[in-house]
């Protein structure tokens, strides 16, 4: 693997402008397959989930799935598309081995949606990213290459082929070119697949997994001279898998290019392979061009022609668009710009609205999952829907400590327990003991002995020195391991005392 070295991006930023264009692919969350009746699940065993069709079997023949149909058409709504009232499949043609028919069935010149836009938000300022086509085709087979010291083919030892995946519905949402994002370019890329990923969450029509394959992103990057008015030649880096990869992805090939370019070298229309480990491209294999592909009409399948009146009944029931919900939410929780985008960028305002929605302050709720729960993600690599405790847990957990039974040292110790598996809340505060001692006969004890240690502290109170009493409370937190009401026990000693405040 031939590494090539980059100019500085600043440098690469001042000779030359971006740009560039995101090829989005979405697994569709159907029950199965495109064409087949098979399973479209993940992680089952290698080559379980397939049959005559999705095999490419002599005499099978494909049936459209109409719920990845509608999938699609509630996709390109969403993205503001227009909706075909005609179109049709075409075959592609390639030849890998993770491809059971040697072409692919998808569609070319008659997508099903087409000129849409979706509108993100970088740097505090709004930008517009412009949709070419969003169109229906059924995913490739995986290929495993064993062996090598990089898991690509070459250098392998020998590669085998799991079919499971050939033949899931799969949406490829395409962008048309998008100049003038000069040094936020990668923020660009980010923040738009970002965008994108919330969109089919809120549709419900992909789980957009990215470290399982649901959601992947070609990035396309070309750059030319600053005052040029032709664009250059393009490259694409294939199969990007994280949001941050994106973006790095896209700063990479700007450094790589503008150093080529510099150099008196030319760009190469090519595939490039991202390479997580070191945050740089490598060459992968010449960029086909459409006549390369073959295209014809695929003669098994009929065209689809969406019903007028049922495209309108998908739009009439589309749900609240992540745009429109961080507004809303923004307001009735009386969050600053700042704090939305921070809940945002940590993947957040779903889990805090479900807490809400269990019986939780809003801030409350945001202060366990921006506070503790994040800082928990970023110490285990474990994205914050994934950590093993629920919004209904926090919201338990909310109401104890507002109850008086917890304090918020307590509380973070229940978190510690649920998340570690040891039961609900109220499971783990009755197993550790972590009540809060608010009972006056068990707190008038624990003071008689802290008063008696710090006699000092105590004349100064008695002396009408009050502040000197949060000695004493130290002491009675100290003395119950934090369990003490910090309130009653201040109360208690200054009555004691003879000290009214």
């Amino acid at each position: 693997m031939t590494v090539e070295t980059g100019m500085p991006y600043a440098e690469a930023l001042d000779r030359f402008e971006p740009v560039l264009g995101l090829e989005t692919h979405v697994e569709l969350g159907t029950r199965s397959k495109m064409f087949c009746g098979c399973a479209a699940v993940f992680g089952a065993p290698p080559n379980t989930n397939v049959c005559p069709t999705c095999l490419a079997l002599p005499g099978a023949l494909p049936v459209a799935n109409v719920m990845a149909i509608e999938s699609t058409i509630r996709i390109g709504l969403a993205l503001n598309c227009s909706i075909a009232e005609w179109c049709r499949f075409a075959r592609k043609n390639y030849f890998y081995p993770d491809m059971p028919k040697n072409y692919q069935i998808s569609q070319y010149d008659e997508p099903l949606c087409f000129d849409g836009y979706l509108d993100i938000e970088v740097d505090g300022k709004p930008v517009r990213i412009e949709i070419e086509r969003v169109h229906l085709e059924e995913d490739t087979g995986k290929s495993t290459h064993m062996g090598g010291a990089t898991g690509r083919i070459h250098g392998a030892d020998y590669s085998i082929v799991d079919y499971n995946r050939a033949g899931i519905p799969l949406v490829e949402i395409v962008t048309k070119p998008i100049p003038g994002t000069d040094r936020l370019a990668p923020e660009v890329a980010k923040a738009y697949v970002t965008e994108l990923r919330e969109v089919m969450r809120s549709l419900g029509v992909s789980d957009v997994r990215m470290e399982e394959g649901s959601l992947r992103c070609d990035v396309n990057v070309s750059l030319m001279p600053r005052g040029a008015s032709e664009w250059g030649t393009r490259t694409e880096t294939k199969n990007v898998n994280s949001l941050r990869s994106v973006e790095r992805a896209v700063r990479s090939e700007i450094e790589r290019q503008a150093e080529v370019l510099s150099g008196g070298g030319r760009i190469v229309q090519e595939t490039r392979h991202f390479h997580e480990d070191t945050g740089t491209t490598t060459s992968g294999r010449s960029k086909e061009e459409a006549q390369d592909y073959r295209y014809f009409p695929e003669p098994d399948l009929l065209p689809i022609a969406p019903d007028r009146a049922w495209v309108a009944e998908l739009k009439a029931a589309l749900p609240e668009l992540p745009s429109a919900k961080r507004q809303r939410l923004k307001a009735e929780w009386g969050l600053s710009d700042l704090d939305m985008q921070a809940m945002h960028n940590a993947d957040a305002i779903d889990l805090v609205e479900a807490t809400v929605a269990a019986g939780a302050p809003a801030a409350d709720a945001r202060k366990w999952w921006m506070g503790e729960l994040a800082r928990r993600s970023n110490e285990t690599g474990v994205a914050l829907a994934d950590l093993p405790i629920t919004p209904a847990q926090i919201a338990r957990v909310t109401v104890l400590v507002a109850s008086g039974a917890l304090n918020d040292k307590l509380a973070r110790e229940v978190l510690e327990g649920v998340l570690a598996g040891e039961g609900s809340p109220d499971e783990v505060v009755e197993k550790r003991g972590l009540k809060i001692v608010s009972d006056d006969g068990a707190l008038s004890s624990i003071i008689d002995e802290v008063l008696a240690a710090n006699a000092d502290a105590a004349e100064k109170v008695r002396s009408g020195k009050i502040a000197a009493a949060g000695a004493l409370v130290g002491g009675v937190m100290k003395a119950s391991r934090g369990k003490a009401d910090a309130a009653r026990a201040r109360a208690l000693i200054l009555e004691k005392l003879g000290v009214s405040e």
